[in-house]
């Protein structure tokens, strides 16, 4: 991936990412896993393997992403838009994972998305769900 997430994780956010997020139902699209520094993102219902990201310490404490490959087989995932993929990847690691609103993120999901397919008319919540799942909800528990 030639774009990444800025973002620098904390050691608490860390250590949450290590202990992954398994789909609990057919209405959650994402499981995450780790092994060792490489974080895997995988569709739950095709097990596909979307998204692999290589983190690393930053000086002062947390980590950051420091490399990310992604899907690009058109059979397996539509999307081929590096803005997006930053995005996406930020987003299931925030969101899903860690349970957090991302307002921003999300409200940037949307216009890519739109932009990407010409369809301003779909509602913002369809398209969140679409790609993020029942966890597309911000005020859904954390498991």
């Amino acid at each position: 991936m030639p774009l990444l997430p800025r973002r620098i994780w904390s050691d608490d956010d860390w250590d949450r990412i290590q202990r992954g997020y398994a789909a609990h139902g057919m209405d959650e699209k994402w499981n995450v896993f780790t092994e060792g520094d490489v974080v895997f993102l995988h569709r739950s219902w095709t097990g596909f393997g979307v998204y692999e990201a290589t983190f690393a310490p930053v000086d002062g404490g947390g980590r950051r992403i420091t490399g990310a490959v992604v899907e690009r087989d058109p059979e397996r995932l539509r999307a081929t838009d590096d803005d997006y993929d930053a995005v996406m990847l930020e987003l299931v690691l925030g969101s899903i994972v860690l349970g957090e609103p991302s307002p921003d993120l999300r409200a940037k999901l949307v216009e890519l998305t739109r932009r990407r397919t010409n369809s301003d008319d779909v509602p913002a919540g369809a398209i969140q769900h679409s790609v993020l799942g029942l966890r597309s909800d911000p005020q859904a528990p954390a498991s």
